[in-house]
């Protein structure tokens, strides 16, 4: 069971929710997978996706490849969740640390999802702790940057349709690196 730990406000008046507990058991309009560029989905929160979603996502993903290509951190794809309970996933591609212009190319894949709800006319979306897992990104670095870009989105959106975006995280310690990094944004904007 999903559990909200904390809330906030975002400019425009939406909702932005931190939020522990399995990505994939989210009832949102999206969910924001941590992707390659490959949408290969095998391992963390893609191959999670996948199992419970169903084969029919990778299908889905395979053929968005071939017909689009490689993903770019800033132009997210989408495929249908399968049977997951939301109605796409977003597929965003964060970047490996070590790349060079990691944050930069992480704020890109937040706000292409984010965009991308705003074109698909979503009202809530639902993202994990992008590029934190098998890429390595600092737990602390990316929430500062993932929290950030999504408040400057909204900042600079007053007309998105979005009501809810929400940050799932599996474990509590991530929960709480999140809250510390929103509470430290929010004071630098006083």
């Amino acid at each position: 069971m999903n559990q909200v730990v904390q809330e906030y406000t975002l400019p425009g008046g939406a909702s932005l929710q931190i939020v522990q507990g399995d990505l994939t058991d989210e009832r949102v309009d999206a969910i924001v997978n941590a992707a390659n560029t490959h949408l290969a989905h095998g391992g963390g929160v893609a191959g999670a996706i996948v199992r419970r979603g169903g084969r029919e996502i990778q299908a889905e993903s395979n053929a968005w490849v071939r017909q689009h290509g490689s993903v770019t951190h800033d132009q997210p794809a989408y495929t249908g969740a399968g049977k997951l309970a939301c109605r796409y996933v977003i597929h965003a591609v964060g970047p490996v640390w070590g790349s060079g212009d990691e944050d930069d190319k992480l704020a890109a894949a937040v706000l292409g999802s984010l965009a991308l709800a705003d074109e698909l006319s979503l009202e809530s979306i639902a993202f994990p702790a992008i590029s934190t897992g098998i890429f390595g990104f600092p737990k602390g670095r990316a929430a500062n940057v993932i929290l950030a870009t999504i408040r400057d989105y909204f900042a600079g959106h007053p007309r998105s349709g979005l009501k809810q975006v929400r940050l799932t995280l599996y474990d509590r310690p991530m929960v709480d690196v999140f809250i510390k990094a929103w509470q430290s944004l929010d004071k630098s904007s006083e």
